[in-house]
């Protein structure tokens, strides 16, 4: 699909009119030309188009009440707000001053220092820690004594509150310090955060963060179980993805467990060919399908259906799988989300973890150009949008779950015993090992009280859960 939809967005603006008798765009101001782009892109592309009155194809007779309705905003940023439902319809929509950040931001390419983390409330207080969920390998924080499971209590020896966790851990400057602390649950489940007296300075740098974070084999009896911990779905990493589905395939393996516990989503296309190498029995077939505003699913069913359907791909190195076992979190979300649901028309998908974040829609970026591609672009700013477009179901239509997705055997992580990433012993993974062999070993118990991450260094980022489609 990535091949042709460029073509199709060529071909859509240009044949379907904005809904306005007289849209010259000669007749902009310079002034009001990124917010003529504004409106003019989520007039024709945005899901809920037909929701907001201020962007109906008939609000404006001519080019000239157009004006007058974009003057009155300070800024893009404004406009692109108010053009936009309410959360929590619309939770992902996101428009930037500099397209280059943001195509960074897209293919994992951002200002970072390796450590990945969460943040969640201490008790019921509006009180913040941060734990460190893993570090990025070939980062700053990998040269530096921190460690999958460390907590952190204060940056700068600020302590993290509600109110100043994003500027403290979020803004601009390119090193902090990172004071820790020790952690400590009773059996009524009230936490304890106790400062130790350690800290780490970090320093970020531009960093492309490989989402093949772990491959391994494990060989129990009978069963090679693959173990893969993939953190995002960027497009430049599907060799290296189809490399280490080719070492699976040579070693035999018949079962696999797909760690997606920290995998906020990217390119819906590398989901396929994920989902494609999990299987491979499936080539051609239905993987997903799409659906836009009524006005570009008109105009796609009228030219091309075949642009609204995302297919297993072929070529790829499969492993013809009828079983996946994949582990979760509430991080869990967009493309990963998709991968889940679409393969459950197919495969057994085996859950364990806890319930996902919930997103079923997916982004695409508008440039400001005469075909919202980034050919021709306007030379006088680098405002892009990445407005969500469409809502994605699975062979069977199914599609609502944006609550999330619940997983088969509910155990989500217990900062009392995280474990080691790719141990045998780690909870999730050792739970998925146990259903595997059938050993009937008890799963770890789930604590009375669960501790969810309230953000993560992911989703805090208006695109950490992105789900879109590519520009090719």
């Amino acid at each position: 699909m990535n091949k042709y939809v460029i073509s199709l967005l060529i071909a859509f603006s240009l044949v379907v009119p904005f809904g306005c008798s007289d849209m010259d765009d000669n007749a902009v101001p310079t002034s009001l030309e990124i917010k003529d782009f504004v409106w003019k892109g989520m007039n024709l592309y945005y899901l809920w188009q037909a929701d907001v009155p201020d962007l109906a194809d008939d609000r404006f007779a001519n080019q000239s009440q157009l004006n007058a309705f974009l003057e009155p905003y300070t800024s893009p940023t404004d406009l692109f707000n108010v053009l936009r439902v309410p959360s929590p319809t619309d939770r992902f929509s996101v428009i930037y001053s500099d397209y280059n950040i943001l195509e960074g931001a897209l293919s994992g390419n951002t200002l970072n220092n390796g450590m990945d983390f969460g943040l969640k409330h201490i008790n019921a207080t509006t009180n913040v820690y941060g734990w460190v969920r893993y570090i990025i390998p070939n980062s700053d924080a990998a040269t530096k004594n921190i460690h999958r499971g460390d907590i952190f209590y204060a940056i700068n020896g600020i302590p993290l509150t509600d109110d100043n966790y994003r500027t403290l851990l979020f803004s601009n400057d390119v090193t902090y310090t990172v004071n820790l602390a020790n952690y400590s649950r009773d059996s009524s489940g009230f936490v304890t955060i106790t400062p130790n007296g350690q800290s780490v300075t970090l320093t970020k740098t531009t960093l492309a963060e490989n989402p093949i974070l772990l491959s391994t084999v494990i060989n129990q009896g009978p069963h090679n179980i693959g173990y893969l911990m993939y953190n995002g779905f960027y497009s430049s990493f599907d060799t290296q993805l189809n490399t280490v589905f080719g070492s699976f395939v040579s070693q035999n393996v018949n079962r696999l467990v797909l760690d997606l516990r920290y995998n906020s989503g990217g390119s819906i296309n590398s989901a396929t060919k994920l989902a494609s190498m999990i299987t491979g029995q499936f080539t051609g077939q239905l993987f997903a399908k799409q659906q836009w505003n009524a006005k570009a699913q008109a105009y796609f069913l009228a030219n091309n259906p075949g642009s609204l359907e995302n297919k297993f791909a072929s070529g790829l190195n499969g492993l013809n799988l009828n079983r996946v076992y994949v582990l979760t979190t509430k991080a869990t979300a967009s493309a990963s989300e998709l991968v889940i649901n679409c393969l459950k028309s197919y495969i057994d998908v085996v859950q364990i973890g806890d319930i996902t974040t919930g997103k079923n829609v997916g982004s695409i970026t508008l440039y400001d150009s005469p075909t919202f591609a980034k050919s021709n672009v306007n030379p006088n700013h680098k405002y892009a949008m990445q407005p969500i477009v469409l809502k994605i179901v699975n062979k069977d239509n199914f599609g609502d779950y944006t609550s999330g997705i619940a997983p088969t055997t509910l155990l989500p992580e217990n900062m009392g015993n995280l474990g080691i990433l790719g141990n045998i012993d780690e909870p999730l993974l050792n739970a998925a090992i146990n259903q595997i062999v059938a050993s009937g070993k008890m799963l770890p118990t789930v604590p009375s009280v669960i501790e969810r991450d309230f953000t993560d260094s992911k989703s805090i980022n208006p695109l950490g859960s992105e789900m879109y489609i590519e520009h090719k």
